[in-house]
């Protein structure tokens, strides 16, 4: 949120439009979190970040992949054939796949929230918006952090951090992070925990000043998380008849749940060289791999009805080249963008007490080309037209097959590549989409401290090949979305900067939505589909509120309003049932009060007290608009306090986080028109945590 400092003289630079600008000076609507503000948040991954940021959805989906949605564009599903509606980018490097994308929070400067299509400033051309985390900075003097946070469930996370210059032109840093906690949810077939973390990731990164001028940044990171166990659903409905609803959503049954392994790398070099005193050059390339492995209990039972396997390699390479212009009144950045993408996802069906194991094996490559560009050109002092045009290329490579295993006693798990087995798919495919998504806008200083700003853009995200087809004729493509998105908004800076007040409306028409859907085929046999269902306008505003009334106090309010529906949905046989569905992950009110205050205690330090309370109306989980998986308005509450040392070299946190411990749906799989039954999975129960931290 756009923040203060208690003397209303501190405000955050962002680089949501690719240079260094003040929030209140950037005519988008962007959320932006600073170090200071994510700590006050309790912010230990990206998950925390909901309700912080107007009309703003996320949460760890079923098979540890981040879904994000903003303004009701997003992705819910854990597929590897189908690219994020909202991107998630480390320093500037594109995250292709959901996997791997629930981001903790460790050596992070500050993080930004984009809304609205992303096209003509970025890499990869995002339909919804981004969600950008820019690394701590390099520092020509010893520094060094670290903190112990210790909570229930016995939570124990180690953070480190260390950097310095090596020589007069050389830097370095290295960051370390261990996160462990014992699941919230309790086996009842074992028990044992179920839905644990333990996570090792570690940044290692140096800088090369060759001269004013030329600047080399090479840096590499991993991250590797055993858990014991998967995460495991409740029932929300009877299974098959025969086992009850969970009285307490916590309180689970699986069988098929002890593995959940992850390991991402990544290693990048930027090259930032200045041309001249109005044009800088800038290099980023980029490759990044994941693995991940899972067995996921999806009948939510002590019985082998239905289990999930995956296991999925993914490997990315990426090229960007910019030409950055500052010029007294044309400011411009243009760019070349590739991106490359192999994934081999195998997966399929565990069930040997209804008889039968299949095995999946999708491979997909994608190949991504892009050429983009945006100006700002000052028509006066106070009024600026902005234009931005993107042509992007894609093209992918899909192939399927799948065998059926009838035999129950066949091992597990099964030799896809040997003898044996029923095929039942065999399908290689291929497409290639394109799209111009243009960008136009004005910007007028109606003040110093008053900004107004409008604009029109498209976005686009490219088609596919749907990765869980069993047609043996074909993998069933389906075709990009589009998405044009009209804004208008004020930024507004008050009483001598004690206050900050951001406010945007916007209108988008959406068209060929991207959307999973689980039924029955033709055989009568269980069938999870993946394709277009038509056309949605979502419209509403946007309020975010920062103020420091008084030395130390700080008050902040943000609310969304969000009217979205679908204009035409063709469901199964092709009816219109648009008047039977609401658009998944967009609550029509989001809002969140919080506030804070440090007591000056002189020589001894001091003290901040602070808490908020966040709040959404009704969500609907899935796409089918089940009720069961709805979730009503809620409201949840968090508080902490801090005591820092006079020279905020050392400092002690307590805090709470869902005071209420209330009991609430994030995700769900609604597996009715198939199997019969409904599974919910719950967002974190209360939690308290206490931190102790070391600054030099």
């Amino acid at each position: 949120m756009p923040a203060c400092a208690q003397d209303g003289s501190d405000e955050i630079v962002v680089s949501a439009q690719r240079r260094d600008e003040r929030l209140q000076d950037v005519p988008v609507a962007v959320s932006a979190f600073s170090e200071a503000r994510l700590e006050e948040l309790q912010a230990n991954d990206i998950g925390d970040l909901r309700g912080s940021v107007p009309n703003f959805e996320v949460h760890v989906g079923d098979a540890q992949n981040a879904v994000v949605y903003i303004r009701g564009v997003g992705q819910i599903d854990s597929l590897a054939f189908n690219d994020p509606g909202v991107g998630i980018y480390v320093d500037d490097v594109y995250l292709g796949r959901a996997q791997g994308a629930f981001l903790d929070i460790y050596d992070v400067s500050r993080i930004e929230v984009l809304r609205g299509p992303q096209g003509t400033l970025y890499g990869r051309n995002t339909i919804g918006g981004a969600v950008k985390f820019v690394s701590a900075p390099m520092s020509e003097e010893l520094s060094a952090r670290a903190e112990v946070t210790a909570g229930d469930y016995d939570r124990l996370d180690v953070k480190a951090q260390v950097g310095s210059a090596l020589t007069d032109k050389l830097l370095f840093k290295a960051s370390f992070a261990r996160l462990a906690r014992d699941g919230y949810a309790i086996n009842e077939a074992t028990g044992e925990d179920d839905g644990d973390k333990d996570t090792l990731a570690g940044r290692l990164a140096f800088e090369y000043r060759a001269n004013e001028d030329l600047t080399l940044m090479l840096s590499a990171d991993v991250s590797r998380d055993r858990p014991d166990t998967s995460r495991t659903p409740a029932r929300a409905t009877p299974v098959f008849g025969l086992v009850p609803p969970n009285d307490d959503p916590f309180v689970i049954a699986a069988d098929f749940n002890d593995q959940n392994d992850l390991t991402t790398f990544g290693a990048s070099l930027v090259a930032d060289w200045r041309v001249s005193d109005d044009i800088t050059l800038k290099s980023i390339s980029a490759g990044r791999r994941l693995i991940y492995e899972t067995k996921l209990d999806l009948d939510a039972t002590s019985f082998g009805f239905f289990g999930i396997y995956d296991q999925e390699r993914q490997k990315q390479f990426s090229q960007e080249l910019q030409m950055l212009h500052d010029g007294e009144r044309l400011d411009f950045v243009a760019g070349l963008y590739y991106f490359y993408e192999y994934d081999r996802t195998y997966a399929g069906v565990f069930g040997p007490d209804i008889a039968f194991i299949d095995g999946e094996l999708n491979l997909q490559t994608n190949k991504s080309y892009a050429a983009y560009g945006q100006a700002d050109y000052a028509l006066t002092d106070r009024l600026t037209a902005t234009a931005g045009l993107r042509f992007t290329y894609e093209e992918k490579d899909f192939s399927r097959v799948v065998r059926l295993f009838p035999d129950p006693a066949t091992p597990f798990p099964v030799d896809f590549e040997g003898p044996g087995g029923l095929e039942i798919t065999n399908v290689d495919v291929s497409d290639d989409w394109s799209a111009l998504t243009p960008k136009v806008g004005l910007d007028y200083r109606w003040t110093d401290d008053v900004l107004i700003y409008a604009s029109v853009s498209r976005g686009f995200k490219s088609g596919g090949f749907d990765g869980r087809s069993r047609d043996a004729f074909t993998a069933r493509p389906y075709e990009p979305e589009f998405l044009w998105a009209y804004e208008a908004g004020l930024k507004s800076t008050l009483f001598d900067g004690l206050a900050t007040a951001n406010v945007a409306f916007f209108y988008n028409d959406y068209t060929d939505l991207q959307l999973s859907t689980f039924g029955r085929a033709e055989d009568g046999s269980f069938a999870a589909l993946f394709g277009n269902a038509g056309k949605a306008t979502m419209k509403g505003v946007e309020v975010e509120l920062a103020a420091h009334p008084l030395p130390g106090l700080r008050l902040d309010v943000s609310a969304g309003y969000l009217d979205g529906e679908y204009d035409e949905y063709i469901g199964p046989g092709g009816a219109d049932i648009s008047d039977q569905r609401f658009l998944v992950n967009a609550p029509e009110w989001t809002g969140r009060a919080g506030g804070s205050y440090r007591f000056d205690l002189g020589s001894a330090g001091g003290v901040t007290l602070g808490g908020d309370l966040t709040w959404r109306s009704k969500t609907y989980t899935t796409v089918s608009s089940s009720e069961f998986l709805a979730q009503d308005a809620f409201a949840l509450g968090n508080a902490f306090i801090r005591w820092d040392h006079p020279d905020e070299r050392v400092y002690v946190q307590a805090g709470v986080k869902n005071i209420g411990d209330t009991r609430y749906i994030e995700h769900g799989f609604d597996l009715s028109d198939s199997l019969g039954y409904q599974l919910a999975y719950y967002g974190d129960p209360r939690t308290w945590s206490v931190t102790v931290g070391f600054k030099y």
